[in-house]
């Protein structure tokens, strides 16, 4: 019989279960290339894995002379989410591990996401994951602070009845990896390799227990940490 040391397991979304970043950069760089910044989605990529465009405004500003309005920001999560829904497709091993660990916990798990929740559901329901997380997914742009504030994380293992110092978090950026730890979690680097993933070595610096390189591996691994 597997036995965890944890409680509960917290999913970060984007580039741990979905495979997001490289569909919302091409968006991303297209509209800023109308606004004047000639980016490539590449480097859309390295420049905003981790954080929310509103995260970025004065840096959009001060490239392109616009300061964002509501209305360019509802325009590009409607062209995001076209793309999304197109495009998207799981992680590998993600949906695997999710039912795993769904069962393991006695449903126990959610997602705390620095996007907005419109997007998280979006993403949960088109790779196949929505019912394991139903009424458990956890949006940082509701909540005072964002992500590198703990605040989506200590929202997430509040709703579970969990400490969170007894929740495991699976990141795979710095700025949420950054979240995770500030919350009391114990904080599991996801770093495949190529864009859209912060490096193990920049994972571990920001404080996260140990980095994996394949979704397929978490169960295991979390069993392991026993």
């Amino acid at each position: 019989m597997t036995v965890l040391r944890f409680q509960a397991v917290l999913f970060d979304c984007d580039g741990v279960l979905v495979d997001s970043e490289p569909i919302t950069a091409r968006v991303l760089a297209a509209m800023l290339g109308e606004l004047g910044w000639p980016i490539t989605p590449d480097d859309a990529l390295r420049i905003f894995v981790g954080k929310t465009v509103q995260d970025e405004a004065p840096l959009i500003q001060a490239r392109t002379g616009f300061a964002l309005t509501a209305e360019w920001q509802a325009e590009f999560r409607a062209r995001r989410n076209q793309a999304l829904e197109q495009d998207l497709q799981a992680i590998a091993g993600a949906p695997q591990a999710v039912q795993a660990l769904h069962g393991l916990l006695g449903g126990r798990i959610a997602v705390a996401s620095g996007a907005d929740l419109a997007k998280i559901e979006l993403q949960l329901r088109k790779v196949g994951v929505y019912d394991y997380f139903a009424g458990r997914f956890f949006s940082g742009q509701a909540l005072p602070r964002n992500k590198p504030a703990p605040d989506v994380y200590l929202a997430a293992a509040d709703a579970l009845g969990v400490a969170p110092e007894r929740c495991a978090v699976v990141e795979d950026t710095v700025t949420g990896a950054t979240a995770g730890v500030a919350a009391g979690a114990t904080v599991f680097g996801y770093s495949p390799g190529g864009p859209g993933h912060d490096s193990t070595r920049a994972l571990l610096r920001a404080g996260v227990a140990q980095v994996f390189h394949d979704m397929r591996a978490l169960p295991a691994l979390l069993a392991q940490a026993a």
